[in-house]
């Protein structure tokens, strides 16, 4: 039975903007009853897990990085200052009244120096050289993780207080339980004593449970939580507020003034997205929210009067269309060819075998009679074990890495005709060489193969072809 409430998670860049999240989310010009029956999960603020892990697009070590690397270069306490500083500034940025900030800070310095005292054994235990803490140190990055949901759940809540919302911190990072359970349980069990008709929980996005969220989901941990959430509590809707619409492209890339706001879409294409890298939602938490026909919208935070665009299961655009164009920069097109492939079996198993063992996100494949292409989202070092191993399992074969881009037209359905010829037109107008292209039977993407540098002309030719040229600027609002 579905409820009568909502599950919206607020992501990090959202977060940092605290006066916009109150005005536009968490309040929004709403008073009594209607502030009620909406559960908020919330990312640490932004660049807090930077600090805490390591950076995500740079690698500059955080606490964990610092401490694990144990080189001397970066003293993990200092790396565990500067988040206390960066969590004491953040808290100075965002309370008025003094109490409630003395509060706040308070429950972050007891949490650094939880972790401090916790690292400090750990240090101790090292410096025998006897003892190998491969083990305890994924303890410690999950722990690290779920420090930045739990300041960012623990403040907002006593923002929320301070300005008359009944609102609920719940913390599901604790490690302290001698035995962990597993993440359903450990949701019904903190969410079971509220009333969501009278309360308003602000639950942390990292929660401490079996098997690790960090160790599962990497980064993606906070959406599969919100969509546990969802799923468990039956909600009528899940909702996602980022810092920008789900356009359809990059606005930085084709223009402001030309990408659209999808409005509508289907899992299918969500799926398609995060297999590119897109942040529209974990592959795994959509998953969930599919399969329990719980729509998913996408908001953006700093455009309050926009509903958005809505994600459900069944979704098939009225006629068809690209929705949005969009790729991956950089992949790497691992070549697998062996004259002796043709009607023999084994080659493709072992080549997934490798890809597997080395951690290589396969994002696209082909194949024909003696050739088999991977396009792996991984860095060159992976690729470059992936092949050693591979040579050495088959020395007879020719096996060849090289980097391109891949850029990919997605649609819940573009049977339209004589769409790959005008994509094609597109490009060569543009001055593009076609590397490659994969059009599959389903309808729902084209993906075409280029060098690395022609990344930026081909999105921008083929959404000019595809979109604006085919009246979609018509039926939407630019994308903020």
């Amino acid at each position: 039975m579905t409820g009568k409430h909502s599950v919206e998670k607020i992501g990090g860049t959202s977060m940092a903007a605290t006066a916009t999240v109150f005005d536009n989310v968490l309040i929004a010009g709403r008073s009594g009853a209607d502030l009620y029956n909406r559960i908020f999960v919330v990312s640490a603020y932004a660049g807090m897990t930077d600090l805490l892990l390591e950076h995500k697009k740079t690698g500059v070590p955080g606490v964990y990085a610092s401490f694990a690397l144990n080189d001397g270069d970066r003293c993990w306490r200092d790396a565990l200052e500067d988040v206390r500083a960066a969590m004491i500034r953040r808290n100075a940025e965002m309370f008025v009244r003094a109490d409630s900030r003395a509060e706040c800070d308070r429950f972050v310095e007891g949490r650094i120096e939880g972790l401090r005292a916790c690292l400090d054994d750990l240090d101790r235990l090292r410096a025998h050289g006897r003892f190998c803490l491969k083990e305890q140190l994924i303890t410690v990055r999950e722990m690290l993780a779920g420090l930045g949901e739990a300041h960012s759940a623990h403040s907002t809540a006593l923002l929320l207080r301070d300005r008359g919302v009944n609102a609920v911190f719940v913390d599901l990072t604790v490690w302290t339980h001698e035995s962990l359970d597993t993440l359903d349980t450990r949701i019904r069990d903190a969410l079971a004593p509220i009333d969501l008709a009278t309360q308003m929980p602000i639950v942390t996005g990292y929660a401490g449970c079996e098997g690790g969220m960090v160790r599962r989901y990497a980064r993606g941990y906070s959406e599969m939580t919100f969509s546990r959430i969802a799923v468990l509590t039956q909600a009528r809707e899940a909702i996602i507020h980022k810092e920008f619409h789900l356009s359809s492209a990059d606005p930085r890339l084709v223009g402001e003034d030309r990408a659209r706001k999808i409005g509508r879409t289907s899992y299918d294409v969500a799926d398609q997205l995060a297999n590119l890298g897109m942040e529209a939602i974990h592959p795994r938490a959509g998953r969930g929210l599919r399969q329990a026909e719980i729509p998913l919208r996408v908001r953006n935070t700093f455009d309050r009067l926009d509903p958005g665009t809505l994600i459900s299961g069944d979704y098939v655009t009225e006629k068809p269309r690209i929705e949005i164009v969009t790729g991956l920069r950089t992949v790497h097109a691992l070549q697998f060819f062996d004259q002796d492939m043709v009607g023999e079996k084994g080659f493709d198993a072992a080549i997934l075998d490798a890809l597997t063992r080395h951690g290589a996100w396969i994002v696209s494949k082909s194949s024909n009679a003696n050739t088999i292409t991977h396009y792996l989202a991984t860095d060159a070092a992976t690729v470059g074990r992936v092949i050693a191993d591979l040579e050495s399992a088959f020395p007879a074969s020719a096996i060849s890495s090289h980097p391109v881009a891949i850029v990919s037209v997605i649609g819940s359905d573009i049977s339209e005709p004589g769409l790959v010829p005008r994509a094609l037109l597109a490009l060569d107008e543009a001055g593009i060489t076609m590397i490659a292209m994969q059009h599959q039977i389903r309808n729902v993407d084209v993906q075409f193969i280029v060098d690395c540098d022609a990344f930026d002309a081909a999105i921008c030719a083929l959404h000019a072809a595809l979109v604006e040229g085919a009246g979609a600027a018509k039926s939407g609002r630019a994308a903020a």
